[in-house]
């Protein structure tokens, strides 16, 4: 790793002093996330697991202990950071966070104690939400958990599950009253050695444990329940809105690390008798790469600094900042892909091989656009917001 980037080091006025220090905490953690060739998708992810025990990072995932609220301004430079160094490991470490945030807010004492252990890695958790028939239409998923006596019964399908093949336990999301439609959607802890729950690797583009989620007559205890019944809905979308605008900070990080690596390439590859960094076309891509990165990085840190110091529950402010997450996602996942994208182009043939740094990156890119919000979502959420502002909706 020639060099780390972190928005601390040139936008600090959207950062207070623990934000810095975070920031030398995490150069001083970057060098445990190297890359290492050979040996399982797993084996590679449970190491993962370990650096980010090891580095302090895990206890950032949850609210604090005074406030009550996630700082996602950490959250940010965390996966800026890891963007940049390990994008596997930002993977694992967002959805650890979606895992931990349902028992933070609304867990029993029983599931909250469980969290001691999330914080240094020993549990591992994965967010169940996502099925073959739902996927941005949250609500109309059919995953049913049926009351019998002091247990519930869970039935139904769910894929593309991150932390599949690592995690101890999942947040499983399954309507519990289906006549009440998504009123009845509740969240419940399962181990993930449950009796009736099975998994299944999914082959990806990248190397990271992702799989599907069976329930065959899973029975968990009454206890499992993750709060009330019917909150799970809340809970979800309170969750994914938590953790959103990190997802633009994950992207600026995995662009960055492509614009490093491509002025070193222009800068020591030759083609008709000069470096390529010379040749004005070439400093038009670099140009447009830097320009695109820094507005995403604007937009990122505009949304995290706003739900950080947010105070008022108003309407009109929340869908505000609803629309501030949104465009820091769009913006951000889509900026990154661009400039990833051409990063290959500059690297030429080398690009295109397979195993390349930046070849790992256009396919660690492309899922950021998808998940947790597609692109077309966060458009609807922007278009709503500005024409609810002009009495259109």
């Amino acid at each position: 790793m020639s060099r780390l980037r972190l928005s601390t080091d040139d936008l600090g006025l959207f950062f207070e002093p623990h934000h810095h220090a975070l920031a030398a905490r995490l150069r001083g953690a970057a060098g445990a996330f190297a890359h290492e060739d050979g040996g399982s998708a797993l084996d590679h992810a449970r190491k993962a697991v370990a650096a980010l025990a090891a580095s302090g990072l895990l206890p950032l995932l949850l609210p604090d202990a005074a406030t009550g609220r996630t700082d996602v301004r950490a959250l940010c430079l965390c996966r800026e950071l890891l963007g940049q160094v390990s994008p596997l490991a930002d993977a694992i470490f967002a959805v650890q966070g979606l895992g931990t945030q349902p028992l933070a807010l609304a867990g029993s004492p029983a599931q909250r104690a469980l969290l001691e252990g999330a914080a240094t890695g020993a549990a591992v958790f994965g967010f169940a939400l996502t099925e073959p028939e739902a996927g941005s239409d949250v609500a109309s998923l059919r995953t049913s958990a049926r009351r019998d006596g002091d247990h519930f019964v869970l039935d139904g399908d769910k894929t593309f599950i991150s932390n599949v093949g690592i995690a101890t336990h999942l947040v499983v999301f399954a309507n519990a009253e289906p006549a009440a439609g998504k009123k009845g959607i509740s969240a419940f802890l399962v181990e993930t050695g449950a009796a009736g729950l099975s998994t299944e690797p999914i082959p990806m583009t990248i190397d990271h444990p992702i799989g599907a989620v069976h329930l065959r007559g899973c029975r968990v205890p009454a206890s499992a329940l993750v709060g009330a019944i019917g909150q799970g809905l809340s809970l979800a979308l309170g969750t994914l809105d938590t953790f959103r605008t990190s997802v633009g900070a994950a992207a600026c990080g995995m662009a960055f690390r492509a614009l490093d690596l491509t002025l070193d390439r222009v800068s020591t590859r030759q083609q008709f008798g000069k470096p390529l960094a010379e040749q004005q076309q070439v400093q038009a891509y670099l140009a447009e790469m830097a320009t695109r990165l820094d507005a995403a990085r604007l937009l990122t840190l505009r949304a995290a600094h706003a739900k950080d110091t947010a105070n008022s529950g108003a309407a009109g402010e929340r869908g505000a900042q609803a629309s501030a997450v949104a465009m820091a996602k769009l913006y951000a996942t889509e900026a990154a892909q661009q400039i990833i994208d051409l990063a290959v182009q500059l690297h030429g043939g080398l690009g295109v091989t397979l195993g390349s740094e930046v070849e790992r990156l256009l396919r660690e890119i492309r899922p950021l656009r998808i998940y947790e919000g597609t692109t077309e979502i966060q458009r609807v959420i922007i278009a709503r917001e500005i024409l609810s502002r002009r009495g259109g909706l």
